[in-house]
């Protein structure tokens, strides 16, 4: 009788096949995780690793300040033209009405010229009429005085004959001639008093006319003839010459700026602030600076709040008078103070920021450094001020995140 044999379930080589596919997934696995976790080995002296350190956190910036005299004026040329005559070199200390340079301009002479001779014209038309007014005046006063003398003779006439006609002495044709000559030169006299009288009225408005115009056209007159003497441009003020470059033939437009006259009464600085403090800088704030071994307290006298190459421009002044030795040009540091010192979590800064922008950074703890969600607040010259994230004593790698920025471990090698 035949026996039956069974077979086995599992062979070896079903055995191998299973634990194969069990290695292979593995390393699938294994691999897929180190896809999640990528490590990079990072060589200890190439990065900054700083503590977090808990202390008073200084609300200050630093900034790089130029000197810059307190007040400036612009030195321009009321009219266009080309520089034809230059008498003052830059750098130069001038006091008001220096000559500096002379430009000319043809085109303006010409008109300032003819424009000055209507004028002049007009002025003697109107002096001519006010000499005819005159001259009217003295013929109606002459008038008035023949008139006058004539009626007087009359009247002393008219006395007489009436005497003489109450006497019989004359006769009522003689009478009646005399009477008529004391009317006529009385009637006469009325109507030459209200003629001159209206006269008078009427000459004194036309001399105030007259009068008003030629004072007119004489300002006209002074302010072509000043346009004409700006062609020689002046010092406007007392100080030094700067900004000042001019070239024979050079041509400039009206109200151009040919330089600047520094007023030499003290000095101001200006800075270029970063516009990650545009809202925290504030006209009044305080600031200190040192020079020459001593320290000096600013404040800021104008915010400029546009912003230019990522910077905006403040001015600050000195409390009290400017330090000796200053000059236009110098460059000092500044320490802007932006409010009351507070106790804070403190980080270094480190060019870590600029690929995180502060809101992570790599914590190292055994030689391993992960990542972690942080939140930075204010900044000054030294430090961050730690929000969120991190603690007192905890490691962390500040500088630059660029070459290992897209993995998730950095292991530092001792």
């Amino acid at each position: 009788m035949d026996k039956k044999i069974e077979k086995k379930r599992f062979n070896k080589k079903t055995i191998l096949m299973l634990v194969g596919g069990v290695i292979f997934v593995g390393l699938v696995a294994y691999g897929y995780s180190l896809s999640l976790n990528k490590v990079y080995n990072a060589d200890p002296d190439k990065i900054t690793i700083n503590k977090v350190l808990y202390g008073d956190f200084e609300d200050v910036v630093l900034l790089n300040t130029s000197v810059v005299p307190l007040t400036s004026v612009i030195v321009s040329s009321p009219e266009g033209g080309t520089v034809a005559e230059i008498f003052t070199e830059n750098g130069a200390s001038v006091v008001k009405g220096t000559p500096l340079l002379r430009i000319t301009n043809p085109n303006a002479l010409s008109s300032y010229t003819s424009s000055e001779t209507s004028i002049i014209e007009q002025i003697n038309q109107l002096r001519k009429l006010r000499l005819d007014l005159e001259q009217n005046q003295r013929v109606m006063s002459q008038d008035m005085m023949d008139i006058e003398n004539s009626l007087r003779t009359a009247t002393r006439k008219y006395k007489i004959d009436s005497v003489l006609y109450s006497k019989k002495v004359i006769t009522l044709q003689e009478f009646n001639i005399s009477s008529q000559d004391y009317e006529y030169y009385q009637g006469r006299k009325k109507i030459l008093r209200e003629a001159v009288k209206q006269e008078n009225q009427s000459r004194t408005m036309q001399l105030q006319q007259i009068d008003f115009s030629i004072s007119r056209m004489n300002e006209s007159l002074e302010t072509i003839r000043q346009n004409i003497e700006n062609m020689t441009i002046k010092a406007p003020v007392a100080g030094r010459l700067s900004s000042y470059d001019p070239v024979t033939g050079k041509s400039y437009n009206a109200n151009e700026m040919l330089g600047k006259i520094d007023v030499l009464q003290g000095y101001k600085l200006q800075a270029g602030v970063d516009e990650y403090y545009i809202n925290r800088v504030k006209e009044g704030q305080s600031a200190n600076c040192e020079f020459n071994g001593k320290t000096y307290r600013l404040t800021v006298k104008k915010v400029i709040p546009e912003v230019t190459a990522g910077q905006f421009q403040i001015e600050l002044t000195f409390d009290g008078a400017s330090p000796d030795g200053l000059r236009r040009g110098l460059s000092l540091q500044v320490k802007l103070t932006l409010s009351d010192n507070s106790k804070s979590l403190l980080l270094a800064q480190g060019q870590f920021f600029q690929s995180t922008g502060g809101s992570w950074a790599f914590v190292l703890k055994d030689g391993k450094a992960t990542k972690r969600n942080i939140k930075i607040g204010r900044k000054n010259h030294l430090y961050y001020e730690v929000l969120e994230g991190l603690q007192k004593n905890e490691e962390v790698i500040t500088s630059s995140y660029d070459q290992f920025n897209q993995y998730d471990i950095i292991e530092v090698s001792k």
